[in-house]
């Protein structure tokens, strides 16, 4: 942290307040004029080998591609960008949601160039938005379809597994750009996945000693009349009846009474 701290205080002036809001109007604009037919969006897409023929803009302009579905899933996408992004940035502050989406943007481009005949697209930097906020909110609600409350961690778990389907069956360019998404989330994470895990394994620790302990405080014999265990008189003779009752020796049944 003292790290980030001392980059903040260099470089904190650069960063863009609100970007999430002005990367949904790049794409809202994009996604209109494509629609009424004026514009091709692969001229914004990242090709390296364009970027390589002096259209160096591509390697900005693909942040701003729309996402690929139904015009209301699109827009549903883009509100959930920019209200999850904009969590991130009011949890982070703007700096460092900066330099979350500035880590994903610089490894999708490494990847994009290091497999240069692929096609390279923006939707895994929004999914480790996606997955950052629900890191930090798990138990936040989304209807599914607009009728079906779902917790986003559960998505989210979904999300990880799709990941890590690609990670073993994907090509090396689709494996890389799965990791380069996620650099982002596991650099700002890690430490504290690490820290949760180590809670969890000390919680557990915890609770089974206190089980054991627990265990090891309970009599193993108490009788049925007067209560006595064998904690507190070891040197009773507790006896059991057919019918499993438990008694010390003063009130076992059929027992004389004490001199």
């Amino acid at each position: 942290m003292g790290f980030l701290n001392r980059l903040e205080r260099a470089l904190g002036r650069y960063a863009i307040p609100n970007i999430s809001l002005y990367l949904v109007i790049g794409q809202v604009f994009f996604w209109s004029v494509s629609f009424l037919g004026f514009f091709d969006l692969e001229r914004i897409a990242l090709l390296p080998w364009a970027v390589a023929q002096g259209e160096v803009w591509r390697v900005f302009s693909f942040l701003l591609l729309p996402p690929a579905a139904h015009p209301v899933f699109i827009a549903f996408a883009w509100y959930m960008f920019y209200m999850m992004g904009s969590a991130l940035e009011g949890h982070w502050g703007v700096f460092r949601y900066n330099l979350f989406l500035f880590i994903g943007w610089i490894m999708t481009l490494g990847v994009a160039f290091l497999f240069p005949g692929n096609y390279a697209t923006n939707v895994f930097l929004a999914g480790s938005v996606f997955l950052a906020f629900a890191f930090l909110n798990p138990d936040f609600e989304i209807l599914i379809f607009f009728i079906l409350p779902v917790k986003i961690k559960w998505l989210a778990l979904i999300a990880w597994i799709g990941y890590g389907f690609a990670l073993v069956t994907g090509t090396w360019p689709v494996r890389l750009g799965v990791l380069a998404s996620i650099s982002n989330f596991l650099l700002f994470f890690s430490g504290e996945i690490l820290q949760r895990g180590k809670t969890g394994r000390r919680r557990m620790e915890y609770q089974a000693k206190q089980a054991a302990a627990r265990e090891n405080d309970e009599p193993r014999h108490t009788c049925v009349v007067c209560g006595k265990t064998d904690r507190t008189h070891p040197q009773e003779d507790f006896r059991y009846s057919d019918d499993d009752k438990c008694y010390c020796a003063e009130h076992r049944p059929g027992a004389g009474k004490p001199a």
